[in-house]
């Protein structure tokens, strides 16, 4: 059954916005809208794509779940793009910005910002008061996001650094011993490599570069959004590595091809 008209209307009221707010923020007339709502018409294919982008909504998911039926968690959780209780999506919709040639901004998550994009990130208007930037270097046709990680965890990567991401729509698509900036629902947003554990265990195991942090697993349930390493900036020059830190990354290398050599066994 088609669940859109149903879904619209109970996306609009807890969005506590009008009619006309809607229609004014979609470029519809109010009667279109109306007419949306109470199954009148059938909504075209860019309405569609305009009603996903502006609930932050898969276009499946607001077509074929009924969204009444969903537990408070579930539908907070859905409202901020993190839909893998739902079957049949890998879409995770994400609410982004753009500068005056249409081309997608980098926004710039600073370390003060991370608590409220941990339960924002997929609010159009809380992504659009997060400062941008262009990097000239970078893809045009990907997603890029930047945060500020804390910490020795990652080293020789200095805590104060500037870490950017690509966008990962799929969480299958993280591949082993990938470095990734990971946002998860309690842990807030950590930067790691990672180990894909999805098909066996349901998780991901995060591994940090310091030796002295133990990895631990984490539930993909409990994984909001997942940004694949480019790059980082930092405007400290870096101190000179002294012979044990060189033993020591030697050795980390080692133990990340170990991991990924058993992976590969098994």
């Amino acid at each position: 059954m088609n669940h859109f008209s149903n879904n619209i209307k109970l996306l609009r009221s807890r969005k506590k916005r009008t009619q006309n707010e809607v229609a004014l923020a979609l470029n519809l007339k109010r009667t279109t809208i109306n007419a949306l709502e109470n199954s009148i018409s059938q909504p075209t294919v860019p309405q569609l794509q305009a009603y996903s982008k502006y609930f932050g909504i898969a276009i499946d998911t607001l077509i074929n779940i009924d969204l009444s039926r969903l537990s408070e968690m579930q539908f907070t959780d859905l409202q901020n793009g993190f839909d893998v209780f739902i079957r049949g999506t890998n879409l995770r919709v994400i609410a982004t910005t753009v500068d005056p040639q249409n081309n997608d901004n980098i926004e710039f998550v600073n370390e003060k910002a991370q608590a409220g994009y941990v339960t924002s990130f997929a609010d159009p208007e809380y992504i659009g008061k997060l400062p941008v930037f262009q990097l000239p270097f970078l893809s045009k046709e990907k997603k890029y996001r930047a945060f500020t990680i804390s910490g020795d965890s990652m080293l020789p990567i200095p805590s104060g650094s500037v870490v950017i991401g690509e966008f990962v729509q799929d969480f299958m698509e993280a591949k082993n011993g990938q470095a990734c900036i990971v946002v998860t629902r309690d842990e807030g947003i950590v930067f790691k490599l990672v180990e894909n554990n999805i098909d066996e265990k349901r998780s991901l195991k995060l591994i940090s570069l310091n030796s002295e942090y133990e990895p631990y697993e984490i539930a993909v349930t409990e994984i909001k959004e997942i940004w694949k390493f480019v790059c980082y900036l930092n405007t400290e020059i870096p101190e000179p590595e002294s012979d044990l830190q060189k033993v020591v990354q030697s050795v980390n290398a080692m133990k990340m091809e170990l991991q990924q050599l058993k992976s590969g066994i098994k």
